[in-house]
């Protein structure tokens, strides 16, 4: 059924902000840039270009992890409602654009309400506006906030039967698997008792495969990596020569996830702001010393089940492609008899 109702009873959208301070990013990037290896937090890589350039990636022939969750979402998408049932405040961390956000909205039974979470403001804005538009009387509420960190829900005086929390993306592979068993168990608070987490994970494949989904012939992961440090350039004040670097992303099967990098290909000096902005200090690449800007951890269903199970999460149903490439699980909270 289409949330879609008349327009006369469309609510006000409220920006519900809880960003954190520049300052703190500042200080994750440096710690990120002074540790061995360096790193820096991927989500630095989604501002406004990055997330443009992340759009054109999920269009190209070798990422198949976007459109082959579109398609289990699109040929499953009556049972999964169903599986969700009435009533459901769905609330989305890390929205993004959300064509699998409105491809379930428009199948939801009477959904109760949407939260949209993302730290980058001016996309969350514009997507929850689009979808407020869509659904004139869904109850759209956007937040702004890392939701890495940590989850606020603002209040809200529209009864619900159930929260869900939809993770799609396969983005839960951004985390080590003690971060996932961590958000996981975070989600698991939120949505409480009656509640769910519908939630996509990319399962382990053959190296030539993951490989070229992270390394496309066309160069748009590799502008899309090389932008974060015009990024740092911009807002944090350092002097990164973007065509000093390259992209390199190869699969670590020992550990069983791509690991995103940027590699210096010549010895060379960056300066970056000290603690709290005061001062300036030197970094030193070596030639071929390389920057971990995002991991993407892939899963056996077996393998990412013990983590939900860590976080007091069961596995209630799986939904996957032909080819097992990909996965859409549904998540319930175990009872204490099943603990």
């Amino acid at each position: 059924m289409s949330a879609a109702p008349p327009a006369a009873s469309r609510r006000e959208l409220l920006l519900h902000d809880l960003g954190p301070p520049s300052s703190a990013l500042h200080d994750e990037v440096l710690q990120g840039l002074t540790g061995r290896p360096k790193s820096l937090p991927s989500k630095l890589l989604y501002d406004e270009v990055g997330s443009r350039l992340y759009d054109r990636i999920c269009g190209l022939d070798a990422y198949y992890p976007s459109r082959t969750e579109l398609a289990i979402l699109r040929r499953h998408i009556r049972e999964i409602a169903a599986v969700l049932g009435p009533g459901v405040r769905l609330v989305e961390p890390g929205s993004g654009s959300g064509a699998k956000t409105r491809l379930l909205l428009r199948h939801l039974i009477e959904p109760a309400g949407y939260i949209p979470v993302d730290i980058a403001k001016s996309q969350l804005i514009d997507f929850a506006a689009s979808v407020s538009a869509a659904y004139p009387s869904l109850d759209v509420q956007p937040v702004c906030a890392d939701y890495t960190t940590g989850l606020e829900l603002p209040p809200t005086d529209r009864a619900h039967a159930r929260t869900v929390v939809f993770f799609p993306g396969s983005s839960i592979g951004n985390f080590e698997p003690h971060e996932a068993a961590a958000f996981l168990a975070r989600c698991a608070d939120l949505v409480g008792p009656e509640g769910g987490v519908l939630i996509g994970v990319d399962l382990k494949k053959e190296r030539s495969r993951l490989e070229l989904a992270y390394n496309d012939p066309e160069g748009v992961t590799a502008a899309f990596n090389l932008n974060v440090l015009v990024r740092l350039n911009r807002e944090f004040g350092t002097d990164f020569d973007p065509g000093a670097f390259q992209h390199h992303a190869p699969y670590d099967e020992a550990h069983g996830r791509i690991e995103m990098r940027l590699v210096s290909r010549r010895a060379q000096h960056v300066h970056v702001r000290g603690p709290g902005g005061r001062g300036r200090f030197t970094l030193s690449f070596d030639e071929g010393e390389a920057i971990v800007t995002e991991r993407s951890y892939k899963y056996e269903i077996p393998e990412f089940e013990a983590i939900a199970e860590r976080a007091g999460l069961g596995l209630g149903r799986v939904w996957t492609d032909p080819g097992r490439a990909f996965a859409v699980l549904w998540l319930v909270p175990r009872t204490a008899s099943q603990r």
